[in-house]
């Protein structure tokens, strides 16, 4: 709908948006077979793995936005291709922590999986720096948005069996990139304590919001498992009244009117394209925000925008042009586990196919390494008044070579539409959620 005047009234089921404590965790697995174990071994700080670590390399100045700007339409392109398997569900997850799951994983592949891979990422092409220039920028934006209102923690960590070689290169490479270092477990001879080391670790980085990110089951025959955590717990600029919220209709997908919660607030910016309406809700000190998106009347389950109308409508949120309104969201809680959060499927249909296949080459990463054998994802997001709560998982699991594959105008947010949470500076996504219906 296109604004009549100067103010928009924008009016959707009230959502409580609660930003409290956000967290994000991913892992990709990869396989391996037995052989030597890597040299680079020193004590860890405390109980816990053994730690190897490479020599981080500090790169010149770049502009982390291109890979802002890569990680959301890979986050859009995912979640087109899940959301038509499941296109009446709730879907979120975390398109900046499954990058970077796989993003550690890219850096130990090459030659046609490496360009597959890179395809898919959406991997910008250089021009305003190198990738691990542009990897290390972003890694220190993610840092810069801990402040006042805002708590945001990044972890990422390679875990590998001591009895396999992990290449000095590659340990530079992601020590530059993602600042992740590798500790040693057991993954080969007792993956029931590789699973709750690791597991341990992700419950630590999500203050315990996230303990179970892989099974032992997960974990036969694989010889490395790459892990990202993000703990984020952002609080409103402008919270909701409580008192304001109340129960109005939402129409799902395919279904009839459900009754449900709305937040009701004003003097939110809103913006216009292509038939799509983005109201911004900025957390505490305007280094985050969410972007409510509401699809063209009539648009189907899994509408979901252009990147270059994304881009156009989040432009015009960040100046004079955008419009005010007032705006009604559903108060939410979202979560996807179980077969849901299988990924497979989607990477592949996206063009990372021969990633999972045994013409996969990780040899960068080591000469044992095979392929990838398995993505899942789990999240949960509540959005409430004060602001909102996320957690997401994910993990990406490589199998061993000697392993088989497994085959004045009111906007009314009442019917299915988006939520993207993002670093307003760099445009990093960090939560990008569809909402089908939310009473379930």
């Amino acid at each position: 709908m296109q604004p009549t005047g100067t103010s928009v009234r924008l009016i959707g089921m009230r959502n409580t948006f609660r930003l409290g404590a956000g967290m994000i965790a991913a892992a990709i697995v990869v396989g391996g077979c037995a052989s030597a174990p890597s040299s680079r071994s020193v004590p860890r700080a405390g109980a816990g793995p053994v730690v190897a670590r490479g020599v981080a390399k500090i790169e010149p100045a770049a502009d982390p936005r291109p890979l802002g700007a890569a990680d959301t339409a890979f986050g859009l392109g995912v979640m087109r291709a899940w959301c038509t398997e499941y296109p009446r569900q709730n879907l979120v997850f975390s398109p900046s922590t499954l990058a970077t799951a796989l993003g550690m994983a890219y850096l130990g592949a090459g030659g046609a999986t490496a360009r597959a891979m890179a395809r898919v990422l959406r991997l910008p092409a250089a021009g305003s720096g190198t990738l691990a220039a542009q990897l290390q920028a972003r890694s220190r934006a993610l840092g810069a948005l801990d402040g006042p209102g805002v708590t945001l923690a990044a972890s990422n960590q390679v875990w590998a069996d001591p009895t396999l070689t992990t290449l000095p290169g590659y340990l530079n490479a992601v020590a530059t990139g993602y600042d992740a270092g590798v500790d040693k477990t057991p993954l080969l001879s007792n993956p029931q304590r590789a699973a709750s080391e690791i597991n341990q670790a992700i419950s630590s980085a999500t203050r315990g919001h996230i303990s179970r990110l892989v099974t032992p089951g997960m974990l036969a025959g694989i010889g490395w498992v790459l892990t990202s955590a993000l703990y984020m717990n952002a609080k409103w600029a402008t919270p909701f009244e409580a008192g304001k919220t109340v129960a109005a209709p939402f129409t799902p997908a395919g279904a009839g009117p459900v009754s449900v919660p709305f937040m009701n607030g004003d003097g939110f910016r809103f913006a216009t394209a292509a038939g799509w309406t983005a109201v911004s809700l900025p957390y505490q000190g305007g280094k985050l925000a969410m972007t409510a998106l509401l699809p063209p009347s009539g648009a189907g389950s899994c509408a979901l925008p252009t990147t270059a109308a994304l881009q156009a409508m989040t432009g015009t949120l960040a100046t004079r042009a955008a419009g005010t309104a007032q705006i009604s969201l559903p108060k939410v809680s979202l979560s996807v586990t179980g077969d849901t959060g299988n990924m497979n499927g989607e990477l592949k249909r996206l063009g990372m196919g021969l990633a999972f296949s045994d013409s996969a080459d990780f040899s960068a990463l080591s000469p044992q390494a095979c392929c990838i054998g398995f993505v899942q994802q789990a999240a949960t997001l509540r959005v409430g008044e004060k602001g909102t709560v996320g957690t997401a998982a994910a993990a990406v699991g490589a199998i061993a070579a000697s392993e088989q594959l497994p085959a004045s105008t009111v906007v009314l947010f009442n019917r299915p539409y988006l939520m993207l949470v993002t670093d307003t500076s760099t445009g990093e996504p960090l939560f990008l959620a569809t909402v089908a219906n939310p009473a379930t």
